[in-house]
């Protein structure tokens, strides 16, 4: 499993989707991210249209395991990304916690390469309200055991990879 980590827009998506495309096999794409306004829709054909062709995309905002049990012939599997994954978590009332866990332990034992795409949302300043720093503990807790079964974790900044965790391919 390979981590990337990084700001809103630091070039993390950019470098994953390189990471999924060298290792040359099918592609897959698991993108966690629901469509509530024009801002996110554009967003979203951006990435679309960044990606290309070749990829077998499964938009699924909450249950893991089902997105992956349609990947079955996949050879690497791009999760994009695990923060919004966590925000619809936390949206739906979730234990963040318990299905925190459960990601990472489905994604851990997957058969595919994993590639998990999540943001660093721990360097700006104290939220002003509960529920945002409820949502920035429970996502730095997320990214801390994401890196725990990483063999590879890389933080972008201004789209520059820097290795945290073993070696790039």
């Amino acid at each position: 499993m390979s981590f990337v980590l990084g700001g809103s827009a630091s070039g993390k998506s950019s470098f994953a989707e390189q990471l999924v495309v060298q290792d040359g096999g099918t592609r897959g794409y698991i993108a966690t991210a629901q469509v509530w306004d024009a801002e996110m829709k554009a967003k979203v054909a951006r990435h679309q249209a960044m990606r290309g062709e070749g990829w077998l995309t499964v938009e699924e905002p909450l249950d893991i395991a089902a997105a992956l049990a349609k990947m079955n012939d996949v050879d690497t599997i791009l999760v994009d990304c695990a923060t919004l994954w966590l925000t619809n978590q936390l949206l739906a009332e979730a234990d963040l916690d318990a299905v925190s866990n459960e990601f990472v332990a489905e994604l851990a034992t997957a058969p595919q390469r994993i590639i998990i795409v999540s943001n660093e949302v721990g360097q700006g300043i104290v939220p002003d309200n509960a529920m945002s720093r409820t949502f920035r503990e429970a996502q730095g807790r997320l990214n801390q055991k994401i890196a725990a079964e990483a063999d590879l974790a890389v933080v972008v900044m201004a789209g520059l990879p820097m290795v945290l965790k073993g070696i790039l391919p």
